[in-house]
Protein backbone atom coordinates (compact mmCIF):
# COMPACT_ATOMS: atom_id res chain seq x y z
CA UNK A 1 0.00 0.00 0.00
CA UNK A 2 1.26 3.61 -0.79
CA UNK A 3 2.01 6.03 1.57
CA UNK A 4 -0.25 8.58 1.50
CA UNK A 5 0.37 10.84 3.87
CA UNK A 6 3.35 11.91 1.43
CA UNK A 7 1.91 11.69 -1.77
CA UNK A 8 3.28 14.51 -4.31
CA UNK A 9 -0.62 14.49 -5.18
CA UNK A 10 -1.93 14.73 -1.95
CA UNK A 11 -3.63 18.17 -2.11
CA UNK A 12 -4.06 19.83 -5.73
CA UNK A 13 -6.09 22.04 -7.16
CA UNK A 14 -8.15 21.35 -10.38
CA UNK A 15 -7.19 22.80 -14.40
CA UNK A 16 -10.55 25.30 -14.77
CA UNK A 17 -11.15 26.66 -17.73
CA UNK A 18 -10.83 30.65 -17.83
CA UNK A 19 -9.87 30.58 -14.59
CA UNK A 20 -6.22 28.83 -13.48
CA UNK A 21 -4.21 30.76 -15.14
CA UNK A 22 -0.86 31.61 -14.30
CA UNK A 23 -1.99 34.89 -12.21
CA UNK A 24 -4.83 32.58 -9.98
CA UNK A 25 -1.95 29.75 -9.98
CA UNK A 26 -0.20 32.56 -8.15
CA UNK A 27 -2.59 33.28 -5.77
CA UNK A 28 -3.55 29.63 -4.96
CA UNK A 29 0.37 29.09 -4.18
CA UNK A 30 -0.07 31.78 -1.56
CA UNK A 31 -2.83 30.65 -0.08
CA UNK A 32 -1.84 26.65 -0.20
CA UNK A 33 2.17 26.38 -0.24
CA UNK A 34 1.88 22.38 -0.36
CA UNK A 35 -0.90 22.22 -2.95
CA UNK A 36 -0.03 20.68 -6.45
CA UNK A 37 -1.33 23.20 -9.14
CA UNK A 38 -2.49 22.73 -12.61
CA UNK A 39 -2.97 24.91 -15.38
CA UNK A 40 -6.15 25.59 -17.79
CA UNK A 41 -6.20 22.74 -20.86
CA UNK A 42 -4.20 24.25 -23.24
CA UNK A 43 -4.54 22.45 -26.59
CA UNK A 44 -1.65 20.98 -28.73
CA UNK A 45 -2.09 23.69 -31.79
CA UNK A 46 -1.20 26.79 -30.46
CA UNK A 47 2.12 24.75 -29.12
CA UNK A 48 3.06 23.08 -32.13
CA UNK A 49 2.36 25.98 -34.21
CA UNK A 50 2.41 28.56 -32.47
CA UNK A 51 5.22 31.35 -32.27
CA UNK A 52 7.17 32.65 -29.12
CA UNK A 53 4.35 35.24 -28.10
CA UNK A 54 1.79 31.95 -28.14
CA UNK A 55 4.11 30.23 -26.22
CA UNK A 56 4.46 32.56 -23.56
CA UNK A 57 1.05 32.96 -23.37
CA UNK A 58 -0.11 29.63 -22.65
CA UNK A 59 2.78 28.52 -21.17
CA UNK A 60 4.76 31.22 -18.75
CA UNK A 61 4.61 30.89 -14.83
CA UNK A 62 6.56 31.92 -12.02
CA UNK A 63 9.03 30.05 -10.25
CA UNK A 64 6.87 30.62 -7.11
CA UNK A 65 4.00 28.21 -8.80
CA UNK A 66 6.32 24.68 -8.28
CA UNK A 67 4.92 22.10 -8.24
CA UNK A 68 2.98 23.12 -11.32
CA UNK A 69 1.47 20.77 -14.02
CA UNK A 70 0.51 21.65 -18.11
CA UNK A 71 -2.52 20.08 -19.18
CA UNK A 72 -3.12 19.43 -22.41
CA UNK A 73 -5.69 18.81 -24.96
CA UNK A 74 -5.31 16.30 -27.86
CA UNK A 75 -5.72 13.18 -29.21
CA UNK A 76 -2.78 12.92 -31.95
CA UNK A 77 -0.17 11.21 -30.64
CA UNK A 78 2.65 13.27 -32.49
CA UNK A 79 1.09 16.18 -31.49
CA UNK A 80 0.96 15.62 -27.94
CA UNK A 81 4.48 14.33 -28.25
CA UNK A 82 5.95 17.20 -29.50
CA UNK A 83 3.63 19.47 -26.98
CA UNK A 84 4.77 17.60 -24.09
CA UNK A 85 8.64 17.92 -24.99
CA UNK A 86 8.08 21.84 -25.00
CA UNK A 87 6.15 21.46 -21.70
CA UNK A 88 9.15 19.71 -20.53
CA UNK A 89 11.66 22.34 -21.91
CA UNK A 90 9.26 25.15 -19.80
CA UNK A 91 9.87 23.87 -16.82
CA UNK A 92 6.71 21.68 -16.21
CA UNK A 93 6.65 19.24 -13.26
CA UNK A 94 4.27 17.17 -14.51
CA UNK A 95 2.28 16.84 -18.18
CA UNK A 96 -1.61 15.94 -17.81
CA UNK A 97 -3.96 14.25 -20.48
CA UNK A 98 -7.13 15.20 -20.20
CA UNK A 99 -9.93 12.79 -21.11
CA UNK A 100 -12.54 14.30 -18.83
CA UNK A 101 -13.72 17.33 -20.45
CA UNK A 102 -17.50 16.85 -21.88
CA UNK A 103 -17.88 20.32 -23.62
CA UNK A 104 -19.07 19.95 -27.02
CA UNK A 105 -16.39 22.33 -28.40
CA UNK A 106 -13.87 20.03 -27.09
CA UNK A 107 -15.46 16.85 -28.81
CA UNK A 108 -15.48 18.34 -31.85
CA UNK A 109 -11.64 18.25 -31.92
CA UNK A 110 -12.16 14.51 -30.71
CA UNK A 111 -10.26 15.00 -27.41
CA UNK A 112 -11.45 15.17 -23.66
CA UNK A 113 -14.09 12.76 -22.31
CA UNK A 114 -14.94 10.89 -25.62
CA UNK A 115 -11.10 9.61 -25.39
CA UNK A 116 -12.45 7.82 -22.85
CA UNK A 117 -14.25 5.55 -25.83
CA UNK A 118 -11.13 4.92 -27.21
CA UNK A 119 -8.55 3.66 -24.01
CA UNK A 120 -6.05 2.27 -26.91
CA UNK A 121 -5.82 5.62 -28.27
CA UNK A 122 -5.22 6.99 -25.09
CA UNK A 123 -2.80 4.37 -24.62
CA UNK A 124 -1.07 5.02 -27.73
CA UNK A 125 -0.65 8.87 -26.70
CA UNK A 126 0.43 8.31 -23.32
CA UNK A 127 3.06 5.99 -24.46
CA UNK A 128 4.22 9.01 -26.48
CA UNK A 129 4.24 11.55 -24.45
CA UNK A 130 6.16 9.39 -21.32
CA UNK A 131 8.78 8.24 -24.36
CA UNK A 132 9.82 12.06 -24.70
CA UNK A 133 9.38 13.07 -20.73
CA UNK A 134 12.70 12.69 -18.67
CA UNK A 135 11.87 9.66 -16.03
CA UNK A 136 11.43 12.36 -13.38
CA UNK A 137 8.22 13.95 -15.03
CA UNK A 138 4.89 12.21 -14.25
CA UNK A 139 2.45 11.77 -17.35
CA UNK A 140 -0.93 11.56 -15.60
CA UNK A 141 -4.91 11.38 -16.67
CA UNK A 142 -7.51 12.81 -15.74
CA UNK A 143 -11.05 11.15 -16.74
CA UNK A 144 -14.10 10.12 -15.75
CA UNK A 145 -15.67 7.01 -14.53
CA UNK A 146 -18.28 6.49 -17.25
CA UNK A 147 -19.36 7.67 -20.48
CA UNK A 148 -23.26 8.63 -20.47
CA UNK A 149 -25.27 6.77 -18.70
CA UNK A 150 -22.91 3.39 -18.44
CA UNK A 151 -22.21 2.62 -15.25
CA UNK A 152 -20.29 -0.41 -15.10
CA UNK A 153 -17.35 -0.73 -13.17
CA UNK A 154 -15.57 -2.58 -15.82
CA UNK A 155 -15.48 0.79 -18.16
CA UNK A 156 -13.58 2.70 -16.38
CA UNK A 157 -11.21 -0.54 -14.92
CA UNK A 158 -10.69 -1.47 -18.35
CA UNK A 159 -9.71 1.91 -19.33
CA UNK A 160 -7.15 2.91 -16.23
CA UNK A 161 -5.52 -0.98 -16.39
CA UNK A 162 -4.94 -0.03 -20.68
CA UNK A 163 -3.65 3.25 -20.23
CA UNK A 164 -1.97 2.72 -17.26
CA UNK A 165 -0.24 0.12 -19.13
CA UNK A 166 1.17 2.45 -21.74
CA UNK A 167 3.26 4.20 -18.45
CA UNK A 168 0.75 6.20 -16.95
CA UNK A 169 0.90 5.76 -13.04
CA UNK A 170 -1.33 8.73 -12.03
CA UNK A 171 -4.69 9.06 -12.38
CA UNK A 172 -7.14 12.35 -11.48
CA UNK A 173 -10.12 10.87 -11.11
CA UNK A 174 -13.50 13.02 -11.72
CA UNK A 175 -16.16 10.75 -9.57
CA UNK A 176 -18.74 11.01 -11.93
CA UNK A 177 -19.88 9.99 -15.61
CA UNK A 178 -19.44 12.51 -18.30
CA UNK A 179 -22.47 12.88 -20.96
CA UNK A 180 -22.03 14.05 -23.94
CA UNK A 181 -24.84 15.06 -24.95
CA UNK A 182 -27.92 17.26 -23.49
CA UNK A 183 -25.98 18.40 -20.53
CA UNK A 184 -23.90 21.73 -20.86
CA UNK A 185 -20.14 21.44 -19.04
CA UNK A 186 -21.58 23.10 -15.63
CA UNK A 187 -24.63 20.76 -15.58
CA UNK A 188 -22.24 17.97 -16.50
CA UNK A 189 -20.94 18.86 -12.90
CA UNK A 190 -23.84 18.34 -11.07
CA UNK A 191 -26.26 16.53 -12.90
CA UNK A 192 -24.47 12.99 -13.29
CA UNK A 193 -24.56 11.48 -9.48
CA UNK A 194 -21.42 11.11 -7.30
CA UNK A 195 -19.82 7.41 -6.92
CA UNK A 196 -16.75 8.17 -4.98
CA UNK A 197 -16.62 3.85 -4.24
CA UNK A 198 -16.07 3.70 -7.39
CA UNK A 199 -12.33 5.29 -6.73
CA UNK A 200 -12.49 3.29 -3.87
CA UNK A 201 -12.58 0.22 -6.24
CA UNK A 202 -9.71 1.76 -8.89
CA UNK A 203 -7.42 2.27 -5.86
CA UNK A 204 -8.31 -1.82 -4.73
CA UNK A 205 -7.84 -3.31 -7.75
CA UNK A 206 -4.81 -1.04 -8.84
CA UNK A 207 -2.17 -0.74 -6.21
CA UNK A 208 0.62 0.24 -7.50
CA UNK A 209 -1.00 3.22 -9.28
CA UNK A 210 -1.67 6.74 -7.87
CA UNK A 211 -5.26 7.91 -7.83
CA UNK A 212 -6.44 11.58 -6.82
CA UNK A 213 -9.97 12.13 -6.38
CA UNK A 214 -12.37 15.32 -7.98
CA UNK A 215 -15.51 16.05 -7.97
CA UNK A 216 -17.91 17.57 -5.51
CA UNK A 217 -15.34 18.85 -2.64
CA UNK A 218 -16.28 21.82 -0.90
CA UNK A 219 -14.96 21.75 2.24
CA UNK A 220 -11.93 20.86 4.43
CA UNK A 221 -13.37 18.45 6.70
CA UNK A 222 -14.74 16.56 3.42
CA UNK A 223 -11.46 16.16 2.05
CA UNK A 224 -9.68 15.35 5.36
CA UNK A 225 -12.62 12.43 5.81
CA UNK A 226 -11.80 11.39 2.09
CA UNK A 227 -8.25 10.98 2.88
CA UNK A 228 -8.41 9.49 6.46
CA UNK A 229 -8.53 5.85 7.02
CA UNK A 230 -9.52 5.71 10.20
CA UNK A 231 -12.82 7.82 9.74
CA UNK A 232 -14.78 4.73 8.35
CA UNK A 233 -15.71 1.13 10.06
CA UNK A 234 -14.57 -1.35 8.47
CA UNK A 235 -12.26 0.94 6.78
CA UNK A 236 -12.14 1.22 2.76
CA UNK A 237 -9.34 2.05 0.84
CA UNK A 238 -8.97 5.88 0.03
CA UNK A 239 -7.60 7.91 -2.93
CA UNK A 240 -3.67 9.03 -2.83
CA UNK A 241 -5.27 12.77 -3.23
CA UNK A 242 -7.85 15.44 -3.25
CA UNK A 243 -7.80 17.69 -6.45
CA UNK A 244 -9.91 20.99 -5.29
CA UNK A 245 -11.83 23.24 -8.38
CA UNK A 246 -14.50 25.60 -8.14
CA UNK A 247 -15.23 25.82 -4.36
CA UNK A 248 -11.06 27.05 -4.29
CA UNK A 249 -11.79 29.67 -6.82
CA UNK A 250 -14.89 31.49 -5.21
CA UNK A 251 -13.51 31.14 -1.40
CA UNK A 252 -10.06 31.39 -0.91
CA UNK A 253 -10.60 30.41 2.93
CA UNK A 254 -11.53 26.88 1.78
CA UNK A 255 -8.17 26.64 0.06
CA UNK A 256 -6.61 27.57 3.23
CA UNK A 257 -8.08 25.56 5.50
CA UNK A 258 -7.56 22.42 3.30
CA UNK A 259 -3.64 23.02 3.29
CA UNK A 260 -3.79 24.24 7.37
CA UNK A 261 -5.91 20.90 7.71
CA UNK A 262 -3.40 18.39 5.73
CA UNK A 263 0.03 20.31 6.47
CA UNK A 264 -0.21 22.43 9.36
CA UNK A 265 0.60 25.19 7.98
CA UNK A 266 0.99 28.23 9.23
CA UNK A 267 -2.24 30.46 8.34
CA UNK A 268 -1.17 34.05 6.24
CA UNK A 269 -3.13 37.18 7.18
CA UNK A 270 -5.42 38.70 4.23
CA UNK A 271 -3.25 42.10 4.49
CA UNK A 272 0.18 39.83 3.79
CA UNK A 273 -1.54 38.02 0.43
CA UNK A 274 -2.73 41.50 -0.48
CA UNK A 275 0.96 43.00 -0.24
CA UNK A 276 2.45 39.93 -1.59
CA UNK A 277 -0.27 40.19 -4.61
CA UNK A 278 0.26 44.12 -4.94
CA UNK A 279 4.25 43.13 -5.35
CA UNK A 280 3.59 40.24 -7.91
CA UNK A 281 0.99 42.39 -10.05
CA UNK A 282 3.20 45.70 -10.09
CA UNK A 283 6.07 43.20 -11.35
CA UNK A 284 4.06 41.77 -14.16
CA UNK A 285 2.84 44.86 -15.06
CA UNK A 286 6.70 46.45 -15.51
CA UNK A 287 7.83 42.66 -17.36
CA UNK A 288 4.91 42.80 -19.75
CA UNK A 289 4.67 46.56 -20.55
CA UNK A 290 6.10 46.52 -24.03
CA UNK A 291 4.43 43.17 -25.23
CA UNK A 292 1.59 42.37 -27.18
CA UNK A 293 -0.49 41.59 -24.39
CA UNK A 294 0.34 43.42 -21.43
CA UNK A 295 -0.64 42.63 -17.84
CA UNK A 296 -3.25 44.82 -16.55
CA UNK A 297 -4.24 44.86 -12.75
CA UNK A 298 -7.61 43.70 -14.01
CA UNK A 299 -6.09 40.48 -14.92
CA UNK A 300 -5.07 40.13 -11.35
CA UNK A 301 -8.34 41.62 -9.42
CA UNK A 302 -10.58 38.85 -10.97
CA UNK A 303 -9.02 36.32 -9.22
CA UNK A 304 -8.41 37.95 -5.59
CA UNK A 305 -12.87 38.29 -5.51
CA UNK A 306 -12.91 35.01 -3.04
CA UNK A 307 -10.56 36.43 -0.51
CA UNK A 308 -13.29 37.82 1.61
CA UNK A 309 -15.96 35.04 0.67
CA UNK A 310 -18.76 34.86 3.42
CA UNK A 311 -17.05 37.66 4.80
CA UNK A 312 -19.60 40.71 5.84
CA UNK A 313 -18.49 43.54 4.00
CA UNK A 314 -16.73 41.06 0.82
CA UNK A 315 -19.63 42.00 -1.64
CA UNK A 316 -18.00 46.16 -0.73
CA UNK A 317 -14.17 44.85 -1.29
CA UNK A 318 -15.48 42.48 -4.82
CA UNK A 319 -17.11 45.80 -5.58
CA UNK A 320 -14.24 47.99 -5.74
CA UNK A 321 -12.17 45.74 -7.46
CA UNK A 322 -14.90 45.14 -10.69
CA UNK A 323 -15.41 48.80 -10.83
CA UNK A 324 -13.97 49.48 -14.64
CA UNK A 325 -13.33 52.90 -13.82
CA UNK A 326 -10.94 52.32 -10.96
CA UNK A 327 -9.58 49.66 -12.89
CA UNK A 328 -8.63 51.63 -16.07
CA UNK A 329 -5.98 53.31 -13.75
CA UNK A 330 -4.29 50.05 -13.66
CA UNK A 331 -2.48 51.04 -10.34
CA UNK A 332 -1.68 47.91 -7.91
CA UNK A 333 -2.39 49.93 -5.28
CA UNK A 334 -5.89 49.61 -5.85
CA UNK A 335 -5.98 46.48 -4.18
CA UNK A 336 -4.28 48.43 -0.74
CA UNK A 337 -7.19 50.91 -1.52
CA UNK A 338 -10.23 48.04 -1.62
CA UNK A 339 -8.98 46.65 1.80
CA UNK A 340 -9.97 49.59 3.88
CA UNK A 341 -13.91 48.83 2.56
CA UNK A 342 -13.57 45.81 4.11
CA UNK A 343 -11.85 46.64 7.61
CA UNK A 344 -14.72 48.41 8.39
CA UNK A 345 -16.63 44.87 9.14
CA UNK A 346 -13.73 42.35 9.60
CA UNK A 347 -10.06 42.90 10.93
CA UNK A 348 -7.77 42.02 7.81
CA UNK A 349 -4.87 41.39 9.62
CA UNK A 350 -6.40 38.11 10.82
CA UNK A 351 -5.64 34.61 10.00
CA UNK A 352 -8.52 33.42 6.95
CA UNK A 353 -9.38 30.80 9.81
CA UNK A 354 -9.56 32.86 12.58
CA UNK A 355 -12.02 35.15 10.45
CA UNK A 356 -13.77 31.55 9.31
CA UNK A 357 -14.65 30.66 12.29
CA UNK A 358 -16.08 33.89 13.66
Amino acid sequence: MQDTQHSPWRFTTAPMMDWSDRHCRYLFRLLAPNARLYTEMVTTGPLIFGGEEQHRRHLQFSAEEHPVALQLGGSDRDDLARATKIGVDWGYDEINLNCGCPSERVQRGAFGACLMAEPSLVADCVKAMVDVAPSHIPITVKHRIGLDYDERYSFVRDFVGTVADAGCKVFIVHARNAVLKGLSPKENREVPPLRYDVVSHLVRDFPALTFVLNGGLTSAAQCVDLLDESTSTPPILRPHGVMLGRAAYHDSCCLTQVEQALFGTPVRTREAIIEKIIEYTAREIAATKHRSHPVRVRDVARHTLGLFAGQVGGKAFRRMLSDPLLLAENDPELFRRALPYQSQYDDHRQPFLDAMAG
